[in-house]
This record gives C-alpha cells, sequence and structure tokens, in this order.
C-alpha cells in the first residue's frame, strides 16, 4: 500500500479537492484491505477485489483511489443505499467484508477538536487520527458475484426487440411472452424520452 499522505494526494486530484468525506472514504478502504489481508489492492492484488460502494459523494472517489476498483473495469458496482458503506470481495478467497462509517464519528470529530470551528476541518483533522472502531463498524459478509458481474467476463451481445439498441452482460429482460427487452423498455428506465 501507498502511505496515507500519498493517497491523500491521488484523492485530491481525482476528485479535485479534499474534504472530509475523501478522508474518510480513504480510510474506509484502507481498513476494508486491511481486513481481507490484500496488501496492495490497486497494484499486485487488483485484480482480487470487486467493490460495492452505497453511495455516490466523496467517499466513493477516495474508495477507487485504494481500491483501483472503477466502473470502467467492471470492478466497482454502485447499489443507491445513501449510506457511507462499502463491501469487500476478495475474489482469491471467496471473502467479503461489508464496512460502514458511524455516524457517532461526527460528534468524535467535535469533542476531539472544539477549537476548531469549520466542521469540514475539524473532521478532516479527526477522520486522519481516530482509531479504525471509532470510524467503522464491520461485518463479514457473502456476496453472490455471477461470473457475467466478474471483471473481464466476455458475453455476446442481444438486441432489444423494441428499441433495437444493444444489451451487454445478460442485463436483458426476457418476458414470458418469449419478447427480450432492454430494461427501458421493460419499464425500469430513469428516463423519459421527450417526442420531437
Amino acid at each position: 500500500m501507498k502511505t496515507f499522505e500519498e493517497y491523500v494526494e491521488l484523492a485530491r486530484q481525482a476528485h479535485g479537492h479534499m474534504c472530509a468525506g475523501q478522508i474518510l472514504g480513504l480510510r474506509l478502504a484502507i481498513y476494508g484491505c486491511k481486513l481481507l489481508g490484500i496488501d496492495d489492492p490497486a497494484g499486485a492484488d487488483r485484480k482480487r477485489l470487486v467493490t460495492f460502494v452505497e453511495i455516490d459523494r466523496c467517499a466513493t472517489d477516495a474508495i477507487t483511489v485504494v481500491t483501483g476498483c472503477r466502473l470502467g473495469k467492471r470492478a466497482l458496482k454502485f447499489r443507491d443505499f445513501g449510506k457511507v458503506a462499502a463491501t469487500f470481495c476478495d475474489l482469491a478467497t471467496g471473502r467479503a467484508v461489508r464496512v460502514v462509517a458511524l455516524e457517532s464519528s461526527k460528534q468524535k470529530a467535535k469533542q476531539m477538536f472544539p477549537e476548531i470551528a469549520d466542521k469540514n476541518a475539524q473532521q478532516m483533522k479527526a477522520y486522519r487520527e481516530m482509531a479504525d472502531s471509532d470510524l467503522f463498524t464491520h461485518q463479514w459478509v457473502r456476496v453472490r458475484l455471477e461470473p457475467h458481474d466478474l471483471p473481464g467476463y466476455k458475453a455476446g451481445r442481444i438486441i432489444c426487440a423494441e428499441c433495437g439498441e444493444g444489451i451487454n452482460f445478460q442485463r436483458e429482460v426476457r418476458r414470458e411472452d418469449g419478447k427480450v427487452l432492454c430494461r427501458a423498455c421493460a419499464g425500469e428506465s430513469y428516463y423519459e424520452v421527450i417526442p420531437q
């Protein structure tokens, strides 16, 4: 692993600025990898790890810096639970650990550094110094990863019977009438087409 300060600089570059969420995300990912015994997640061990993140905030950018897991490499999975939490899956051992940031860490930061008026600065300083047990809780979990969910999976494309767009990685919806649709045409769309 890199030094914490090296991770801080990489996170600053990746995210555009440094904030308490970045420090928390770095610490969360380092802790998760440590629990799994993965020493170099973005280097020598990079093909061992798949990470599920549960929030689309600052911490997620920091988690990717430590783990090397990226959406484009299919090693980062996003589940929008709105929680500062991540699950780290070791593909080599089949073990997985879910790490969650404790709400109490914000109050602990206030207690540690009451002289720092700016909440972000206060938390950034405290999150660097707090013990893992003051920042996080963790639980060992089982994550069922199918072959089509893994990095490097190759498969043919299916064409949606309604819109004609290609669908990768077995994400199609097969209806009882035999029709194969993309998720949008099957009613799971996040967008609405504006008629021209």
